[in-house]
């Protein structure tokens, strides 16, 4: 048979996946000569033997791609013929291409968690056993092409028998970067909370963590890519000392268990749950707590040390022992969040342990970004931490856990988009270099303009920034809320290390109109330094541009409802709750309709104080504050006074559309939630409020027919504005005539979704759409898009909402860019 020899180059995730690995053992069965190397752009690989074997090595690249491996493109060309024998990997090479797409990081796979486990493997109970398949990607890479000098393993030497399986085809970990062993490192430590190490041998640290978080004590725990801040999650008086010491009174702690059968224990595990748990990314997912749970379990942690050995038959958990959350984990929600080990050392602290269950929350002061640094932990959070759980491989991106949760048709909502998921990027619609000057008529020869970059800066709060190259949207990890000076070091710092890492330097930069946003400002100043546009997108164009992006749906007509907390308006009012039409390729946006507007008095100090806000709205309804129903009882004499004040003024106050400051009149006025600690916390209680109501009675449908003790009235679009002032006037005369609270809050949570998607189908019917979005924080809440989906699936719509970016701020940057780039696109260029 005739020989041929070809070309083959794989783009995408092609790079610490075991692609190289993957391509020499199928070249080799196939008894093809040839070589293959990683650039920086892409994996190239040169074939050659009969034509019948190389065909088939070009179909089972794309078909028996590694698991982790996502290839965008793969192209191949015929060349001269060479002979030779034998298939090898060479050195990698830079070139000027475009950048090549590193992996996140992952959970060990099931081969190497049977070695960690297996007491005659080299690596049991090794702290960071990974191989081609698993493992950090993401956190330890520096640059590319992704080979070990050019990632945080460079300073850890392999051993001889580390080396020999490096080098050995046949071997899981051939060209496995992070490989290492208990020879080579990387290595734990157990310091105090001055940095003295207090053990270094592994089984001693190991010990000396789990006595530790028995005993009730709070652990820094150094993982992927920042520090967690850990304590068994059955002991109360553990979990109120991380609460105090964190100044973190109310907000849920996210909390991992040993495994599936623990979690089983605590909340329902759907099918849509145990995949999104097992899942290589492992996130945070926020599951239902089970009623029969937690409550009649005895607290493990009153159990001795190593009581347990036989392990229980059917839950695979140690006989006798219980898996215990304690109330104060998640207060005043029915909801966990729940993880599942996903590094070695997670595992380690589960072993022989009398908990299965620890809190891990982030790593930092209230407000600040995560810990990354050993010597930064160590300076900032000995007031919280009594030890240390530290490891020597420097960690080279920051990535926050992800959080997940399912929503009524078990589905994933992605809540914050972070480690296991970024850096994948996003496709957005490729576009050409707009010329500055008009075209000649004959085109002059020289290379190509370079394709435009757009740096995104994101939200103030949740943020992320969106980097845009080669029409590829790389969102980054979570990076925060902006408010302090530390965090917007970080995301400067983060937006630095992005640019570098990608040789991009922006053509276009991206922000909120927002003119007191952190990330604005240091867009702007971005944008002047390098001589490049600011491009300014508000708010909520942004928000239905990411929905809209992540669908790939930006050229066709989109009507999308747009509920959130606060955005700043085109008229510089809060704006909230929008119905907007997404336009020209997205490049604009109208206003189609939205709430109605209700006072917001003092700014964000009426969103911390939920009970302002709903006194302004009850005033503005008609209402009094005569005692005997939550808002005026709560009220203290000063806010009796200064908020009819402030409505018979034109000042201290803002009109605001806001449906998260709804959600915020309602929890307060139902006696819910007055004053906040985290953001969204009122909203968030009301809606397991009604939930907690809904599934008490029977399904959503069956809770519609019971019908409510004073039904919260059908309110119809007027002009495209849904006025909330009858609801406010309802839910006044529910409470006082002793409803039962769970009851209004569903009939609440029903009326705002009849009214929302009556808004949004003549908004759709305006504009010939067929199609609404939903996005915008407050599409977090699952009762609400389950209701507001299904009443616009009855008026014969399709809905679109977030699978792959969060309908929070944390998806704000995708829209940006969207945007930005569908300006470059245009003939008008910015709108």
């Amino acid at each position: 048979m005739t020989a041929v020899r070809r070309v083959v180059e794989a783009t995408g995730v092609v790079q610490g996946v075991g692609m190289r690995p993957f391509l020499a053992r199928l070249a080799r069965e196939l008894h093809l000569s040839g070589w293959c190397a990683n650039t920086s752009s892409r994996v190239q690989v040169e074939v050659e033997g009969p034509s019948a074997a190389v065909a088939e090595f070009e179909r089972r690249v794309v078909e028996e791609a590694p698991p982790l491996a996502v290839l965008a493109t793969v192209t191949s060309r015929t060349v001269t013929t060479r002979g030779g024998s034998g298939f090898v990997v060479v050195d990698s090479t830079p070139d000027a291409g475009a950048r090549t797409l590193v992996a996140p990081d992952t959970a060990p796979c099931p081969d190497c968690l049977r070695e960690f486990a297996d007491p005659g493997d080299r690596r049991h109970r090794h702290p960071f056993v990974t191989c081609t398949n698993c493992g950090p990607r993401f956190t330890i890479t520096l640059d590319l092409p992704y080979d070990r000098p050019n990632t945080t393993m460079a300073g850890f030497p392999m051993c001889p028998r580390c080396t020999a399986e490096y080098a050995d085809p046949r071997d899981r970990r051939f060209h496995a970067q992070p490989i290492g062993c208990h020879d080579c490192g990387p290595r734990l430590t157990l310091r105090g909370a001055d940095g003295t190490p207090l053990a270094t041998a592994l089984d001693d640290v190991v010990a000396g963590a789990v006595d530790l978080l028995a005993a009730g004590r709070v652990v820094a725990v150094k993982g992927l890519g920042g520090y967690h801040l850990a304590c068994a999650a059955g002991n109360p008086e553990a979990v109120a000392r991380l609460r105090e010491r964190k100044h973190r009174p109310h907000q849920p702690f996210a909390v991992m268990v040993r495994d599936l059968a623990a979690a089983e224990r605590l909340v329902d595990l759907t099918s849509g749950a145990r995949a999104l748990l097992t899942c290589p990314a492992r996130p945070i997912v926020l599951l239902r707590r089970r009623a029969d749970g937690a409550d009649r379990a005895a607290p493990v942690t009153n159990l001795p040390i190593g009581s347990f050995v036989t392990p229980d038959p059917v839950t695979n958990l140690p006989i006798g022992s219980f898996v215990t959350v304690d109330g104060a984990v998640a207060p005043g929600l029915d909801d966990l969040g729940l993880l599942l080990p996903y590094t070695p050392a997670h595992h380690l602290l589960f072993e022989e342990a009398p908990y299965s269950a620890i809190v891990m929350t982030s790593g930092n002061r209230s407000g600040e970004p995560l810990c990354v640094d050993d010597d930064d932990a160590l300076r900032r959070l000995p007031g919280i931490a009594d030890v240390f759980l530290t490891h020597d491989r420097p960690i080279a991106v920051p990535c926050e856990d992800s959080v997940m949760a399912l929503d009524a048709e078990d589905r994933p909502l992605p809540v914050r988009r972070s480690r296991g998921y970024a850096p994948l990027p996003i496709p957005l619609p490729t576009v050409p270099t707009v010329p500055t000057v008009p075209v000649p008529p004959e085109p002059i020869p020289g290379p190509e303009p370079p394709p435009p970059v757009v740096l995104a800066a994101g939200a103030e709060l949740k943020n992320t920034f969106t980097l845009v190259r080669d029409g590829l949207a790389f969102v980054s990890a979570h990076v925060g809320d902006l408010g302090t000076l530390e965090a917007h070091t970080a995301y400067e710092r983060a937006v630095a290390q992005a640019e570098r890492f990608h040789r991009a330097a922006p053509t276009l930069v991206v922000a909120d109109r927002h003119p007191g946003y952190r990330s604005r400002a240091d867009a702007a100043r971005r944008a002047e330094d390098l001589g490049v546009p600011l491009l300014e997108v508000q708010h909520h164009h942004a928000h239905l541009a990411a929905l809209a992006a992540e669908h790939q749906h930006l050229d066709a007509p989109l009507v999308g409802l747009v509920l959130d907390g606060t955005g700043y308006g085109c008229d510089a009012t809060v704006w909230g709750g929008e119905l907007l039409a997404l336009r020209d390729g997205g490049r604009t946006a109208a206003r189609l309709g939205h709430l109605g507007v209700l006072p917001l008095p003092g700014g964000d100090a009426g969103v911390r104080h939920p009970v302002r806000m709903a006194a302004a709205a009850m005033l503005a309804s008609g209402l009094g504050l005569e005692p005997g129903a939550p808002v005026p009882d709560e009220l203290t004499e000063h806010e009796r006074r200064q908020v009819p004040r402030l409505l018979e003024g034109c000042s201290g106050w803002v009109a605001t559309s806001s449906a998260g400051r709804l959600f915020d009149v309602a929890a307060s006025m139902l006696g819910v939630r007055h004053r906040v600690t985290y953001e969204a916390q009122a909203a968030v209680e009301l809606e397991a409020l009604a939930t907690r109501w809904a599934r008490r009675v029977g399904t959503a449908g069956a809770a519609r027919a019971a019908g409510a003790a004073v039904p919260l009235p059908t309110v119809a679009p007027d002009g495209g504005v849904l006025d909330p002032r009858p609801w406010v006037r309802a839910l006044d005369a529910g409470v006082r005539a002793g409803a039962h609270r769970g009851e209004l809050a569903w009939a609440f949570h029903a009326a705002l979704a009849d009214g929302a998607a009556e808004l949004a189908a003549g908004g759709a019917t305006a504009e010939g759409a067929d199609v609404v979005g939903l996005t915008g924080g407050v599409f977090q809440n699952r009762l609400l898009t389950a209701l507001v989906r299904n009443a616009l699936a009855a008026r014969g719509l399709r809905v679109l909402t977030h699978r792959v970016v969060p309908p929070n701020d944390g998806g704000l940057s995708l829209g940006q860019a969207a945007v930005g780039l569908a300006s470059l696109a245009h003939p008008g260029g910015m709108p």
